[in-house]
């Protein structure tokens, strides 16, 4: 008979057999093994030799799934270091408080989440009492990422320790009349508690990842040593569907980042129903983070199904176990003992026999309520594994039941998601379960009250101990408002005198100031530049042997262009982050240099350099996230407009971030004409963000600046333009009238279109007797905050004129816009200039051509200018409408 594994090929194909026949012997006793006792008894001896071979230290693959059982078995659980009982109480208050808070809130529409932290409230409660670390104690403490639905009961804690009082949480959802709070975690709402915000799923597993390389960055670099500070982000099984969430497994094991665990909560909901209605997502979640390199730890299982794992003899259960679907598990949580007999034990005869044995009650505890997530003795086994597991980050997939405790019209069921409040009678059940001293008098207003055993209780006392011992509450955010020193003067210098004869884009302009700002003794190390892979596209290769690129390894090679000036190196004290092709990485290393200063206590300087298409556009949920968190720093759109990227194309033309970037108020956004322009921006974005705001100036804001590809001679900066770049808008070249009663115009633009504008200048003037002054719009979003904090003011009752206003005031003529972006950009500040308005731009697609070529195409180039202001003129009766036919026919329009 043929050997079957000789039908299939395999690696091991390759490899010469230097004893076929001792091979063959082993194969023979797997089959005898397999005849004898059956496939499930050899499986099992296979797993038992890759088990003792991986202690025995030789090198093989691992198996990606375990069985469907606790990692820790009871018997190898360490011994509990805390007051159950306690702790206990605790946890119930709070289970309480968070589910008051939304019901309580649902008298004014305005929602909230019960279910997902009835399931994980132990998984946070552990943590609390004996594993997060606050910022009171020595280094920066931990970095919570907290489940944004579960933000209930984190409330409840701070609420039972004294940070928060009733009618905060009464205002639950309600913040407009002040004292409220956020409905998830918003540390831009509520600076004093929340760190990091994480309920655009996807986006707090992401940013946990890179918050604990940027912790290990900190420390390599010897800025500040965070080796204490552990990262733990609290995630949800449905979550997990997010590509973001899993983008950056692999990152977190190459770099060996131990200083990070996920805690999953596996209740096997997500927000409309089972996550893996036909599969089992614990197993499905175990393959893909083993085979990313991480640690994993199960949590599934609770004390009760001790006595049905030492009953099967035959492992049984346990194939029952992975056999069983997420969406029948749910299932059994809801029906009665009967229906578990018969569609969990009844499949075959090993099971019908322990079933046997088992008592109503037994299967009801285990089927209903036994997970691993529910008991504190469990969860605090999983994390102190997780905590003392080094050189890879751990994942803990604790398995609960969502809605747990709320009683059986909330456990497991499919909308309870969306379920925002309990009855009176419901919550009567809940305290009997709990056991909570809540008296039915506290009911008579038809109100469920919020409960408190006082600030003296033991509860409270025990709590506040223990956070003491760890360093303080948790979570909570601390603001260090130390300024940094300004930057000497010589590195804006260098821009501001221009470029002579020489062409340099404003790309390149921008890589040079930040390359001498680097070296600023006081400040220079606190720069961070960030690039995803493009950084040669950028000009920014001359940072590499001098900064050198970040690698926890250092350089384990010998890099091919080593004889090169500019050669590639890596360091393990590196100061870039080159990130490879990962916008969405890219911008979590900002998010967490860009907020270091509050997390760290040190604040560093990012900026970050992008293909502009690929910024708003691609990763724009993490500008919000970025503003929630109050980051600073720079963000920089390259190789930016819709037509000055030669011969790329559709996907690679951005003509609208700008509009995207104008919706984030948090952001500055800027589109700069000349490199002395940068200087400025740049300098006033240092003394804004990290030196001293001018009274009534928001510090916590970040920058957008888009800069371009195209070669230009820079001009000297001119006198007194200072005030003007920095606010949006400067004359930046006087048109000189033919005659005193020749026609003009304003020429307004933004970018490299200022070149169109002055060419549009000279031809307007040589060729057809128009005078026109070009403008420099430095920033349309900075002009228009400044027109609508304008119009805000008159609600209030002050006179206030908007800066565009008074800077185009008395300009003769009517106004001409036009920017290498779609006209809306433009178009937004319109409704503040008196003058006749009209605009050019790049509505439309992107495509492939010359810069001259996809300009004439969307009428943006210098004749396409002349060919618009002439028709403006004409329009007021200022020239002759056959003019601007003429026009058209000389220019070959």
């Amino acid at each position: 008979m043929t050997d079957p594994v000789a039908k299939l090929p395999s690696e091991l194909d390759q490899l010469p057999d230097r004893d076929p026949e001792e091979t063959a012997e082993w194969a023979a006793s797997l089959d005898a093994v397999t005849k004898a006792a059956g496939p499930h008894r050899a499986a099992y001896l296979m797993r038992r030799s890759l088990q003792h071979a991986e202690g025995a230290g030789i090198a093989l693959p691992k198996l990606l799934e375990s069985d469907y059982v606790n990692t820790i078995p009871t018997a190898a659980e360490p011994a509990f270091d805390g007051d159950l009982e306690m702790e206990s109480k605790i946890t119930a208050w709070n289970r309480w408080n968070a589910a008051a808070m939304v019901t309580r809130g649902a008298r004014y529409g305005v929602g909230g989440h019960i279910a997902t932290f009835a399931s994980a409230a132990w998984l946070y409660e552990t943590g609390f009492n004996h594993f997060f670390r606050g910022k009171e104690g020595d280094g920066s403490g931990d970095q919570l990422y907290i489940q944004g639905h579960a933000s209930p009961g984190i409330y409840a804690r701070a609420f039972l320790d004294g940070r928060l009082g009733e009618q905060q949480l009464d205002n639950f959802r309600q913040e407009s009349g002040g004292d409220g709070l956020p409905s998830y975690p918003h540390p831009r709402r509520l600076p004093w508690l929340w760190e990091f915000p994480t309920v655009s799923m996807g986006l707090g597993p992401l940013s946990a990842i890179y918050q604990a390389r940027f912790n290990r960055y900190l420390t390599n670099r010897k800025i500040k040593d965070t080796s204490n500070s552990h990262v733990w982000a609290f995630l949800g099984d449905g979550e997990m569907d997010e590509p973001e969430s899993t983008a950056a497994l692999a990152l977190a094991a190459r770099e060996q980042l131990d200083n990070l665990t996920f805690v999953i909560n596996c209740n096997l909901q997500r927000l409309d129903g089972p996550v893996r209605a036909n599969f089992r997502v614990v197993q499905e979640l175990e393959a893909q983070f083993r085979g990313a390199g991480w640690n994993v730890i199960k949590t599934l299982w609770g004390n009760a199904w001790d006595e049905l794992f030492q009953l099967d003899t035959t492992g049984a259960l346990i194939r029952r176990l992975r056999q069983v679907p997420d969406a029948q598990f749910q299932t059994y949580a809801t029906r009665d003992v009967a229906y578990i007999r018969e569609h969990f034990f009844g499949t075959e005869p090993a099971l019908v026999e322990l079933a046997k044995l088992l008592s109503d009650a037994k299967i009801a505890e285990c089927f209903y309520s036994s997970r691993g997530g529910h008991e504190a003795r469990k969860v605090y086994a999983a994390y102190r594994a997780a905590v003392e597991h080094k050189g890879a980050p751990t994942v803990i997939l604790a398995q609960t039941v969502k809605g747990y405790t709320l009683g059986k019209g909330f456990e497991s069921k499919n909308a309870n998601h969306q379920m925002k409040k309990l009855s009176i009678d419901e919550f009567k059940g809940m305290r009997e379960l709990l056991g909570l001293p809540i008296p039915d008098s506290a009911f008579e207003d038809g109100l469920v009250p919020y409960g408190h055993p006082g600030a003296d209780s033991p509860e409270v006392r025990y709590l506040q101990e223990r956070r003491a011992a760890l360093g303080g509450p948790a979570p909570a955010r601390r603001l260090h408002t130390v300024p940094l020193p300004q930057p000497e003067e010589r590195a804006f210098k260098a821009l501001y005198k221009g470029s002579g004869k020489q062409e340099m884009a404003t790309t390149m302009a921008f890589v040079r100031l930040v390359k001498d700002l680097m070296r600023d003794k006081e400040t220079g190390r606190r720069w961070v530049p960030i690039v995803p892979d493009e950084a040669r596209t950028f000009g920014m290769e001359s940072l590499f042997p001098s900064a050198g690129i970040y690698s926890p390894l250092g350089q384990t090679y010998d890099p091919v262009d080593r004889d090169q000036l500019m050669y590639y190196k890596e360091a393990k004290d590196g100061q870039i982050l080159n990130e490879g092709i990962t916008e969405a990485g890219s911008m979590a290393d900002f998010i967490a240099a860009a907020t270091s200063y509050s997390t760290h206590g040190e604040t560093m300087i990012p900026f970050y350099i992008f293909y502009s298409m690929f910024g708003w556009q691609r990763t724009g949920d993490q500008m919000w996230q970025l503003a929630d968190q109050l980051g600073k720093g720079f963000i920089v759109g390259a190789t930016a407009g819709r037509t000055t990227l030669t011969g790329e194309g559709l996907q690679h033309a951005d003509g609208h971030s700008h509009l995207i970037a104008s919706t984030n108020t948090a952001s500055l956004n800027y589109d700069p004409a000349f490199a002395y322009e940068i200087a400025v921006i740049v300098k006033d974005g240092l003394r804004r963000m990290y030196g001293q705001a001018a009274p009534g100036e928001d510090s916590n804001v970040f920058y957008y600046l888009t800069v371009y590809n195209e070669p230009k001679q820079q001009p000297a900066m001119p006198e007194g333009v200072e005030e003007g770049i920095v606010k949006g808008l400067y004359r930046f070249k006087e048109g000189v009238a033919a005659s005193a009663d020749a026609p003009r115009l304003q020429l307004l633009g933004s970018g490299t279109a200022i070149h169109w504008a002055l060419k549009a200048q000279e031809l307007l003037a040589a060729d057809w007797g128009v005078t026109a002054d070009v403008w420099s719009a430095t920033s349309w979003g900075e002009l228009r905050r400044d027109a609508l904090e304008s119009d805000e003011a008159l609600l209030r009752g002050e006179q206030r004129v908007p800066y565009v206003t008074q800077a185009l005031s008395g300009a003769p003529g009517p106004v001409l816009a036009v920017s290498d972006w779609m006209r809306a950009v433009p178009d937004s500040i319109s409704q503040w200039v008196e003058q006749d308005w009209s605009s050019l731009g790049t509505d439309g697609f992107g495509l492939s051509d010359t810069r001259e070529g996809a300009r004439r195409h969307f009428g943006v180039d210098a004749e396409s200018v002349t060919v618009a202001a002439l028709a403006q003129l004409a329009r007021r009766g200022e020239i002759p409408a056959s003019k601007v036919k003429e026009a058209r026919e000389k220019y070959g329009m």
